[in-house]
């Protein structure tokens, strides 16, 4: 009963902050993979937070299968164009089986942070873009990668029609190479297609496609669905499916998002 009270509470003070502000319209990095192009505003929080991310993947007599609980991003509005974002798992627990032998390992991960930075588009217009440069900071756990790594994001949106929208994303990423102490170039790209459903139910469709060095590109798609309760506080749930052999089966995920 307190934990739902609490909930009502929040989504009240987040809603009632964000109309008195007059600030515009929220804009999430969660669900799909594809960031947004638009940035918090100046001088607020928000804060994106899975409930839960599953992925599975079998190859023959092997598989490995992944739970992370409570992933979060936390942001804040440094100035009209720019935020700052700290992302790390809360808790991940992973097993991999091989012919009946069982390897878990549970635990924090690395801690990833962020700049965005919007070029166009934040406060009017069709169309819209970001910078989003990024450092990883190994934490030194039974997850992490014991080594720091980093990248950047350009994500793009467009407005095609009152209910669809269009974004995609290129990203590269520095990734540790554990077997040559250096590091490899890893290339993501995506592209997602939104509609509003209705007032406040939304869903969106998306393209995943990522290739590195010493790795086989991977295809996978995915679809989601979101619930604003109200226009600061946005309920969130989908799956991905992989498209080829090199790519994970499955992932199921949901989450929220709200700031204040």
């Amino acid at each position: 009963m307190r934990a739902h009270l609490f909930i009502i509470g929040l989504v009240t003070v987040c809603d009632s902050l964000g109309l008195a502000q007059g600030i515009r319209e929220m804009s999430t990095d969660r669900p799909d993979v594809t960031e947004s192009a638009y940035s918090v505003a100046k001088g607020m929080f928000q804060v994106e937070k899975s409930f839960f991310d599953y992925e599975w993947e079998a190859n023959g007599p092997e598989s490995v299968d992944s739970w992370i609980y409570g992933q979060m991003n936390f942001k804040y509005g440094l100035a009209t164009d720019t935020d700052l974002q700290l992302v790390f798992d809360s808790r991940t627990v992973t097993r991999a089986s091989s012919q009946g032998d069982v390897t878990k390992m549970s635990g924090f991960g690395d801690v990833m942070v962020r700049l965005k930075q919007n070029l166009w588009g934040n406060d009017g217009g069709r169309t819209a873009m970001a910078v989003m440069p990024y450092i990883t900071i190994p934490t030194g756990t039974d997850l992490s990668a014991d080594a720091w790594s980093g990248g950047v994001a350009v994500p793009f949106a467009m407005t095609l029609t009152d209910r669809l929208s269009l974004a995609t994303m290129g990203q590269l990423d520095f990734v540790p190479d554990s077997e040559t102490n250096g590091y490899d170039l890893e290339f993501l790209a995506t592209i997602s297609l939104g509609v509003t459903l209705t007032e406040r139910w939304g869903a969106y469709s998306e393209i995943i496609i990522s290739a590195g060095e010493d790795t086989d590109a991977q295809h996978r798609s995915a679809t989601g669905v979101t619930f604003a309760i109200t226009d600061d506080f946005v309920l969130d749930a989908g799956i991905r499916i992989g498209l080829n052999c090199a790519a994970p089966d499955l992932g199921v995920f949901s989450g929220v998002s709200f700031r204040f």
